[in-house]
């Protein structure tokens, strides 16, 4: 096959087929006599492996999967297939978790007292819990989307429960793409339980997406496992990919 069968199928273009192997993502191509490219069956298989990884894993992550394939490294790229699952089951833990939070503000008349929680945080723990530097919490301090109090005796921040969901929250929105303004105003929403629509309709909106990507996982499963039987089918000496031995 020619790069244009490849790229007729899914609607790019020839030149992104040939970066595609440039940059790994697909296995080098024989040559003709005269250079030019020959995929076979294996190549259709990875560029469908590589597409579908994308919106289950993103660009970066769906690259890196691919490239720790044809390293020969197959734990590596399930060790960034699990990181990917399992912030898929953090964003739905805190959809679950704002939601209940979200139903108890508007289904009462005073707000719960922060204080009263003894599952506290300090901006270190906290960051590191959301794989963030403490400069962009603070950064998120200074925006009104976290109000941590601080340590009569020290002056240091002490992020409790209703904080921790406050920033849980802003980092499922900010990896959606909402701008800070945007994130305050909601997190805002839910302090107060007044106005709740926009709250309500940004939830909705996160759960079809990680609907979508949950699906998109199970997709790239079943593209990526097809792969890697033809890949080992088809040149095992060059680019078997196998299970470490035990």
């Amino acid at each position: 096959m020619r790069p244009s069968d490849l790229a007729r199928e899914h609607g790019i273009s020839t030149q992104a087929v040939r970066n595609y192997e440039r940059d790994g993502f697909i296995p080098p191509a024989e040559r003709t006599r005269s250079g030019y490219r020959i995929y076979t069956a294996v190549h259709t298989a990875a560029l469908r492996a590589y597409l579908s990884l994308i919106p289950a894993y993103g660009h970066s992550a769906g690259g890196q999967i691919m490239n720790a394939l044809h390293d020969d490294e197959l734990d590596d790229a399930l060790m960034i297939i699990d990181r990917g699952h399992s912030q898929l089951l953090r964003d739905r833990d805190t959809l679950d978790a704002v939601g209940k939070a979200m139903d108890h503000l508007t289904g009462s008349d005073a707000a719960p007292d922060p204080s009263a929680d003894p599952d506290t945080r300090t901006i270190g723990e906290l960051a590191h819990q959301l794989r963030l530097t403490p400069a962009t919490l603070r950064n998120w301090e200074g925006a009104g989307i976290l109000a941590p109090s601080r340590d009569p005796a020290t002056g240091y921040r002490v992020f409790r429960a209703n904080d921790i969901r406050d920033a849980e929250l802003a980092h499922l929105l900010r990896r959606g793409g909402y701008p800070l303004d945007h994130i305050s105003t909601v997190v805002q929403q839910i302090r107060t339980a007044g106005g709740t629509d926009r709250l309500s309709s940004a939830l909705d909106d996160w759960q079809r997406k990680l609907t979508a990507q949950g699906l998109a996982m199970l997709n790239s499963a079943t593209q990526l496992s097809h792969y890697l039987t033809l890949l080992n089918q088809a040149a095992p000496q060059q680019l078997a990919v196998t299970p470490p031995s035990r």
